[in-house]
């Protein structure tokens, strides 16, 4: 399985680039979050200019947050200084949005945002709408501008069968957030391929997760276990604290003691499941290395739900299954020691 690594926009980013490309690391993405992190067009300029081999995708985008027109600028601006490196990640804005306090939009905007991407960076002209107005747009001047000669990889976000059909009817590939379960993948890969209407082509598909190699006679939930993974179960309770009144569902599928985590994790921030202001006291940090105060938090049964923790032995035999589920790259986010971990990553799967 090739392999890859999810980071934070954020200064001097381009030096760990660099880094996964001397350790032979497949692909280098970055976030796109703009209330929590930097911005991710800005850090993969650098990461371009840095790198020669490595692609570099944005994971995710989103209609709600820009639209067609300024994102495909952004992606061919890129594609004209890594040509051919760039990977589109799309999506609903599930995070992204949630952090400005705003509900994500519907995969129906999704598939219409994607569809206008692919095209515009491709050089093909599309319809772009603002209220009653519809006007037909396309890059007017490319050249040195912007490059849509050289293919841009799509890949859509996916939990479920409704935007996994979006990448189906797309041709897209597919990412997904700490979606571990092989089956849940099956089912995803089902979704696509039926929405494709027997297409032959097959898009790669990524998930994203964590990943803590244990030393020998380690404790698989020890501090340092709980601190390489923290990050991912806090982003889930933090999800479902978020969204428990407005959409209960979510919670509703946790079990008692992930309840208990998340009304523990409610008190702690200083506010409720109801209140308008809550994601500035939910989402402050989201995706960074955890304060040893949350290590409570960080449930055995989410660590386990979530991230690739276990000997070299375990971990392979795991990855293998993932691999035999459709998987064709692992991204990990690491948060404690990025080098470290990048190095442990592509040893791992060497």
């Amino acid at each position: 399985m090739r392999a890859g690594v999810v980071v934070t926009a954020h200064p001097g980013v381009e030096d760990l680039a660099v880094l996964a490309e001397e350790l032979g690391l497949h692909s280098f993405w970055v976030n796109d979050t703009p209330m929590v992190h930097g911005d991710p067009f800005v850090a993969l300029g650098l990461c371009a200019k840095a790198t020669s081999r490595i692609r570099l995708g944005i994971g995710v985008t989103s209609p709600a947050l820009r639209s067609a027109p300024a994102a495909a600028s952004g992606f061919a601006s890129l594609n004209a200084l890594a040509p051919g490196r760039i990977i589109c990640g799309v999506g609903t804005g599930n995070t992204a949005r949630r952090t400005l306090g705003m509900p994500p939009t519907t995969a129906a905007t999704l598939e219409k945002f994607t569809a206008a991407l692919q095209d515009l960076c491709a050089g093909r002209s599309t319809e772009y709408r603002e209220g009653d107005r519809v006007r037909d747009t396309r890059f007017l001047h490319t050249g040195a501008h912007v490059n849509t000669a050289d293919p841009i990889e799509f890949v859509v976000a996916a939990l479920g069968p409704k935007a996994a059909a979006v990448a189906g009817r797309r041709g897209t590939g597919l990412i997904s957030f700490g979606l571990l379960d092989p089956t849940a993948w099956h089912a995803l890969h089902d979704a696509r391929r039926h929405a494709a209407q027997d297409t032959p082509r097959h898009p790669d598909s990524y998930v994203v997760t964590a990943l803590h190699i244990l030393d020998e006679d380690e404790d698989p939930y020890s501090d340092a276990a709980r601190d390489a993974t923290g990050h991912l179960v806090l982003s889930l309770l933090a999800f479902a604290a978020d969204t428990a009144a407005e959409t209960p569902a979510f919670a509703e599928r946790l079990g008692p003691e992930e309840r208990e985590a998340v009304r523990r994790l409610l008190d702690r921030r200083g506010t409720t499941a109801t209140a308008p202001d809550r994601h500035t006291k939910l989402y402050p940090n989201y995706l960074g290395r955890i304060a040893p105060q949350d290590r409570d938090l960080v449930l055995p049964s989410l660590m386990n739900t979530l991230a690739l923790v276990g000997t070299r032995d375990d971990l392979r035999t795991r990855i293998t299954t993932l691999e035999q589920a459709g998987i064709d790259e692992l991204l990990i986010q690491p948060v404690i020691d990025p080098p470290t971990e990048m190095a442990q990553l592509a040893k791992l799967l060497t």
